[in-house]
């Protein structure tokens, strides 16, 4: 090593006085003005320089072989092996429910009662209001003393014409004055059941719209009350079409409700079967168990529909990957180990999808396979380099 030093310290001072005499000289060689004496002492300069290059570098060449100091990059490993890949499409979804109404009158008339009151559950059929029928339970009362005389009639002649007696006509007359008045009873009585209006399913009342004294009437802006099942609620997503071989009915599906805090497993109820020609997308519903009731109507969730899954898969962070100037993905494998000493091996490699911070890798590199790590980026192919201790 001292003898490298003592190399490069004479090989300077010569080169120093050099310069001097060359500096010397070619000022007296300019002051000559004369051309040609001039180009001969430039070529003799050139010719020294690369003399001295070569010099330089056969220096250099010694140091690199001699100097035990040199360090090797360090690295560190990362040994490859197969694992389970599960890949997840994320979305963004509504919560919805299919029974989710405004309840609106089927007659007009004044609101005589309100019986129930905003977060009371009820149960399909019970009355939740009653309109005043303007006297038409009356009218069903009397229509019911005539229907039941018309019964009587038609059996008493229906009897004697069993025995021949009487007329063919009387017995006819006496049926289908029955049948009309009976007829007329279930008209007027299914007109009066309008007075009352009754829930349509299971659920709770989340609004009362129509105060008791309030006259209403059938159609739009009529609305009395809103009631909703919170039990059968679901999403509703927008699928991108590329997705529609692998997203099927029955596929797991991971939900989170931010606002809530809250993380639920289920599965794909249905997926539609037209597309959006405006956003190339497909509806999914996602069936959403809500025994807590914490689950409303329009609530946005996140999802992560599961469209993908290796059993056997090789994954790697993405940070290790690099481009080529072609643009080719690659990585470093370390071959021809000794010790903590390798070298590194450019590998181009074929990817697949990602997830998260690794990705998932097709072809270049196998199970067992040792790879750069840390320190992927700054090595060289072909380089040796010092993997670190894990």
């Amino acid at each position: 090593m001292k003898n490298i030093y003592s190399i490069l310290i004479v090989s300077a001072i010569v080169f120093a006085s050099c310069s001097k005499e060359k500096e010397a000289s070619i000022e007296d060689v300019i002051a000559t003005n004369d051309l040609k004496q001039i180009r001969d002492t430039k070529s003799d300069l050139d010719t020294k320089q690369i003399e001295i290059s070569e010099k330089i570098k056969q220096l250099n060449s010694a140091i690199e072989e001699l100097d035990t100091l040199k360090r090797n990059p360090l690295v560190t490993s990362l040994t490859i092996k197969n694992e389970v890949f599960v890949h997840y499409l994320e979305l963004q979804g509504n919560v919805k429910t299919k029974q989710n109404v405004l309840v609106y009158p089927e007659m007009a008339g004044t609101l005589e009662s309100v019986l129930v009151k905003e977060g009371q559950r009820v149960t399909k059929g019970d009355v939740l209001a009653i309109i005043d029928d303007g006297g038409m339970a009356q009218q069903v009362a009397q229509l019911e003393a005539t229907t039941e005389l018309a019964r009587t009639t038609f059996e008493r002649q229906k009897r004697l014409w069993d025995q021949k007696i009487g007329s063919e006509i009387q017995f006819l007359q006496s049926k289908t004055n029955y049948q009309a008045q009976k007829n007329s009873l279930a008209q007027l009585k299914k007109q009066l059941g309008k007075s009352s209006i009754t829930a349509p399913f299971n659920g709770i009342i989340d609004d009362v719209i129509k105060d008791q004294g309030t006259v209403v009437a059938p159609g739009p802006g009529s609305e009395v009350f809103r009631i909703i099942n919170l039990q059968n609620m679901y999403l509703e997503a927008d699928i991108p079409e590329s997705y529609i071989a692998s997203i099927k009915k029955g596929k797991d599906v991971e939900v989170d409700f931010p606002i809530l805090g809250k993380m639920v497993k289920t599965t794909i109820r249905q997926t539609g079967n037209f597309i959006n020609p405006a956003n190339r997308t497909f509806k999914a519903e996602i069936s959403v168990p809500n025994k807590d009731k914490s689950i409303k109507p329009n609530l946005t969730a996140k999802l992560k529909i599961n469209d993908y899954t290796n059993p056997s898969a090789i994954l790697i962070p993405q940070s290790i990957i690099s481009e080529n100037a072609e643009g080719k993905q690659y990585v470093y494998v370390i071959e021809n180990i000794k010790g903590n000493i390798g070298f590194a091996k450019q590998v181009v490699v074929t990817t697949g999808r990602t997830q998260g911070d690794v990705i998932e890798i097709l072809s270049g590199v196998s199970s067992g396979d040792l790879l750069i790590e840390a320190g992927a980026r700054s090595v060289k192919d072909g380089q040796k380099i010092k993997i670190a201790k894990s």
